[in-house]
């Protein structure tokens, strides 16, 4: 009766610990569930989402590094205290100045013809890389990169969702 008391309450522990472990990993996702930009499900992107810390006591939370760049570029005034990326297989945010970049390769970016992930671990960004291609870089490189694309990404975006709006207008015909 006793064993089956503890291994009750051990049971229980665990199940509170876990949710707790969950709740505070998506707390980002639950604060910021929309990138304010784009206005993609941050759940649904959680291995390429993003979180700014300004030191203003504010965050944003995007859905990508393109989006992050948006911000960075239109908040001059407010300081990142820190700059958080999701790791792309663990999904759980991580120091993206700390992280191991890929940037290009075979799988499509968020927001970008040019993917860029974050890997908390270098041998994971490593084995991506021998899987589907790209190149090593760290967070300096993976910014340059996003706001040397950001007019054809947002040109590719704009033509993207031009003709989403048409085809449901043809839908509705």
């Amino acid at each position: 009766m006793k064993r089956r008391f503890v291994c009750g309450l051990l049971a229980a522990l665990f199940l509170l610990t876990a949710v707790a472990v969950c709740a505070e990993t998506n707390k980002d996702i639950q604060d910021h569930k929309n990138c304010k930009y784009c206005g993609m499900d941050r759940e649904k992107f959680a291995h390429s989402r993003m979180l700014i810390e300004y030191g203003d006591g504010s965050s944003f939370g995007s859905c990508s590094i393109h989006c992050v760049a948006l911000d960075l570029a239109q908040s001059f005034d407010k300081q990142p205290k820190a700059i958080l990326a999701a790791d792309y297989n663990q999904k759980n945010l991580i120091d993206a100045e700390k992280a191991f970049w890929v940037i290009g390769g075979n799988k499509p970016g968020v927001m970008t013809k040019t993917a860029k992930w974050a890997f908390a671990e270098k041998k994971d960004a490593e084995a991506f890389i021998k899987a589907e291609g790209g190149k090593l870089a760290n967070f300096e490189d993976a910014m340059k990169a996003t706001y040397e694309d950001m007019y054809n990404d947002t040109k590719m975006i704009r033509e993207k969702r031009t003709k989403m709006k048409q085809m449901k207008q043809e839908q509705k015909q």
